[in-house]
C-alpha cells in the first residue's frame, strides 16, 4: 500500500490539516495517511514533548470526529527516544510494515527548511516527499534549488495542490488563550 506519513506537533489539529488529510486520500491516491504526532520536533523550541501525549490522544479523538477519513492516528513517534528524527521515524515504518510503501508529507515551509534535517538525501531519495503549498513559500523554487545539488537526480519531490486554508495551530492556541471561540477552526 502507498502510505503518506504526515508528522508535526498537530498542537491543535485543525481544518487546515483536515484538508490536506482528505487531499491525500481523495485525490492524491495514497491508500492511507498515518498522521504522526511528534513529541518534539528537534529543529523547534516551542512545543515541549511533556503534552506529547495529550496531543496524541487529541489527534485520535479529532480523526474519530471524521469517520470517512482513511487515516490512522500512529504512536510511533511517542514510543522512540529522543531526538525522533524522520528519517528514524520512517525506517522504523519500514521495519514495521515492508510490505507498503511509504513517502513524507510536508509543507513547503518544511521543504525550504529540509537541509537543516538529519539525512534529507536520505528521505528524498529513499522515501520522497509529497510537498502542499503554504503561503509565502515558494515550493517550486525550492524543490527545483534541492535537485539542482549533487544527486538531485534521485530525489523524489512531488508537489501537490492541497488546498492552502489560512489558519494555523498558532493562531487557534492564541485565539483560545485570549478567550475567543475557535471552534470553527478545530478538526
Amino acid at each position: 500500500m502507498e502510505i503518506a506519513v504526515y508528522p508535526g506537533s498537530f498542537n491543535p489539529l485543525h481544518i487546515g490539516h483536515l484538508a490536506i488529510l482528505e487531499y491525500l486520500t481523495h485525490d492524491e491516491g495514497f491508500d492511507s495517511v498515518y498522521l504522526i504526532v511528534s513529541p518534539k520536533n528537534p529543529i523547534k523550541t516551542t512545543i515541549s514533548a511533556d503534552s506529547a501525549l495529550e496531543r496524541y490522544q487529541a489527534a485520535v479523538e479529532a480523526v474519530r470526529r471524521h469517520p470517512g477519513l482513511r487515516v490512522r492516528v500512529d504512536d510511533i513517534e511517542l514510543n522512540m527516544p529522543p531526538p525522533q528524527y524522520t528519517i528514524r521515524t520512517l525506517e522504523a515504518l519500514s521495519l514495521r510494515e515492508p510490505e507498503n510503501r511509504f513517502t513524507l508529507i510536508m509543507g513547503a515551509d518544511n521543504l525550504c527548511l529540509l537541509r537543516r534535517w538529519r539525512e534529507y538525501r536520505k528521505i528524498l531519495t529513499e522515501y520522497g516527499v509529497a510537498v502542499y503549498p503554504r503561503e509565502g513559500y515558494d515550493e517550486q523554487a525550492a524543490a527545483a534549488d534541492l535537485l539542482r545539488e549533487e544527486g538531485g537526480d534521485k530525489y523524489c519531490i512531488r508537489l501537490i495542490k492541497a488546498p492552502i486554508v489560512d489558519i494555523s495551530s498558532t493562531e487557534i492556541r492564541e485565539g483560545l488563550a485570549s478567550g475567543r471561540d475557535m471552534s470553527e477552526y478545530l478538526m
